[in-house]
């Protein structure tokens, strides 16, 4: 008897949330404006925390060329989310420049972040 009193509310409950869930549709991107400029920004957060990941293996690894190479890594890892930051603050504004120009900066500081994180000890 427990077992029915228990099983049956949780079962209406899955079912009515399953119906609910099923009749939401995709998300109006119209909702959104600007939304070309924050899918680019979020692309570059993507690179940005991709160079991260690489220099992290590298680190991890004892791969780093050398201790000044790792600081200007960072260095470049650091300045790409601040980067980011703005580039977010730009898009919100609909600065379509601005957004170009902030995520040509962040991939520079990206490829160089990865090409010193594939740099070996010698």
């Amino acid at each position: 008897m427990k077992y029915c009193t228990l099983f049956i509310p949780a079962t209406l409950s899955i079912i009515f949330l399953v119906s609910t869930s099923s009749l939401a549709g995709p998300i109006d991107s119209t909702d959104y404006p600007h939304q070309e400029h924050v899918r680019a920004v979020h692309e570059s957060e993507h690179e940005v925390d991709h160079a991260w990941e690489m220099y992290h293996q590298a680190a991890l690894g004892g791969t780093v060329a050398s201790p000044k190479l790792q600081a200007e890594i960072e260095e470049h890892l650091h300045q790409a989310r601040a980067l980011i930051t703005q580039a977010h603050e730009a898009a919100a504004q609909g600065d379509a420049g601005q957004v170009e120009r902030l995520i040509k900066q962040v991939r520079i500081h990206t490829s160089h972040a990865i090409e010193g994180s594939k740099e070996s000890k010698q």
